[in-house]
C-alpha cells in the first residue's frame, strides 16, 4: 500500500514542480504576457506618458526618481488588492497552466479531428512559409482571419460573462480589482479559465480544420520569437499597461482598430458611463459594431472596481476560489 502511495505521489510532485517552474519562467517565455520584452516595451510607452504629462513641470519633477514613482505609485502598492494579486498569481497559475493544457489543447484537437479525421494539427501543419507571394499572402490572410474570428468569439464569451448572472459570479473576480498592475491580469477564476479554454479551443480547432480541408495543409503563420506576429505586436504595444494605472489611448480612430490600454481601463471602470463597455480584446471593431464601445479622451472618471458602492469580499486566494461558488449557488437556489 505504501509503495502504491509513493508511486502516486512521486510523479504528481514532479508534475507540479515542473508546472511551477514553468510559471516562474513566464518572464522568459515569449508567449506569456509578462515576457521581459513586453514589459520593456510597456515601460517605454509608460515613459512616453510620463514625459507628456510632466513636460511643463520643473525639471526635478520629471527626473528618473519621479519616473520610478510614477511607475510604482505608493497608493497602489499600499493597497491590499495589489498584494493579493501577487499572492494569487503564484497560488493559481499552476492550476491555470493545467486547465489550458487540458481544455484548450484537448478541445482543439477533438474539433480538428472531427473536421479533418486527422489526430492533431501538428500532422497537418505546413512547418515553413514559402517565399513565393501566394504562400505569404495565404499565411498572412489566415493569421488575420484566425485572430479576428477568435477575438469575435472571445468578445461574445466576455459579453455573456457580464450578462448571464451565473457566469458573472465567476467573472466578477477579475473585476474586483481595486488597483491594477501587470499581475492583476491573472486574477481569474478557474471557471472563467475553463470557459475560455474550451470555447476558444473549439474555435481554433474549427478554423484550423476548415483551413486544412480548404488548402490541403495547415498554413503557417508569420511569427516572431515563436509567437504569431499579430499576437507579438498586440503584446508589445503596451499589453501590460492594460492592467495598470497608466492611461494610454491611441490617437483618433486608431483606438477603434487596435485595442489600447485605455480601452481596457474603461472596461474595468465602475463609473456608470463605463459599465458593460469595451468587451473586445484585440479589435475594438466588435464593440463599435455592437454599440458597446466607449473611450473618452481622459481617464478623469475612471475608477477600478465592480461598482462605486461595492464592498469587496475577495480578501484571500481561497476566497477568490470559493466565494463565487457560494454566490452562484445562492443565485441558482433563488431561481
Amino acid at each position: 500500500m505504501f509503495d502504491a502511495f509513493t508511486q502516486f505521489i512521486e510523479p504528481s510532485f514532479e508534475f507540479m514542480t515542473t508546472q511551477f517552474i514553468t510559471v516562474l519562467s513566464y518572464p522568459f517565455i515569449p508567449s506569456q504576457r509578462i515576457f521581459w520584452l513586453y514589459m520593456c516595451s510597456s515601460t517605454i510607452l509608460a515613459f512616453y506618458v510620463f514625459h507628456v504629462s510632466t513636460r511643463f513641470v520643473p525639471a526635478h519633477r520629471s527626473s528618473f526618481r519621479a519616473f520610478i514613482s510614477f511607475l510604482f505609485p505608493k497608493d497602489i502598492w499600499r493597497n491590499s488588492s495589489a498584494w493579493l494579486d501577487v499572492r494569487y498569481f503564484f497560488f493559481h497559475q499552476v492550476v491555470r497552466v493545467i486547465i489550458y493544457g487540458v481544455f484548450l489543447t484537448g478541445v482543439l484537437n477533438l474539433v480538428f479531428h472531427i473536421i479533418t479525421g486527422e489526430p492533431n494539427p501538428i500532422d497537418a501543419r505546413k512547418l515553413t512559409i514559402g517565399s513565393n507571394i501566394a504562400d505569404i499572402a495565404i499565411s498572412t490572410a489566415y493569421m488575420f482571419v484566425l485572430f479576428a474570428f477568435v477575438d469575435f468569439v472571445s468578445f461574445g464569451i466576455h459579453y455573456l460573462q457580464h450578462k448571464v448572472p451565473f457566469l458573472w459570479e465567476f467573472h466578477k473576480v477579475h473585476h474586483s480589482l481595486e488597483v491594477m498592475h501587470p499581475l492583476s491580469n491573472y486574477r481569474e477564476h478557474p471557471i472563467d479559465n475553463i470557459v475560455y479554454a474550451a470555447v476558444t479551443g473549439a474555435t481554433y480547432g474549427l478554423l484550423m480544420g476548415l483551413a486544412r480541408n480548404m488548402f490541403g495543409y495547415l498554413p503557417g503563420v508569420p511569427q516572431l520569437l515563436g509567437v504569431p506576429l499579430l499576437a507579438f505586436a498586440f503584446n508589445a504595444l503596451g499589453y501590460n499597461l492594460r492592467h495598470s494605472h497608466v492611461w494610454l489611448r491611441w490617437p483618433g480612430r486608431w483606438s477603434m482598430l487596435f485595442a489600447s490600454p485605455a480601452h481596457h481601463h474603461i472596461h474595468h471602470s465602475c463609473h456608470p458611463d463605463h459599465i458593460d463597455k469595451n468587451f473586445a480584446f484585440v479589435f475594438p471593431f466588435w464593440d463599435v459594431l455592437f454599440r458597446t464601445y466607449h473611450l473618452p479622451e481622459t481617464n478623469k472618471d475612471v475608477r477600478f472596481g465592480i461598482s462605486i458602492h461595492y464592498v469587496n469580499e475577495y480578501k484571500s486566494c481561497l476566497g477568490i476560489y470559493f466565494i463565487p461558488f457560494r454566490n452562484a449557488w445562492h443565485r441558482f437556489s433563488k431561481g
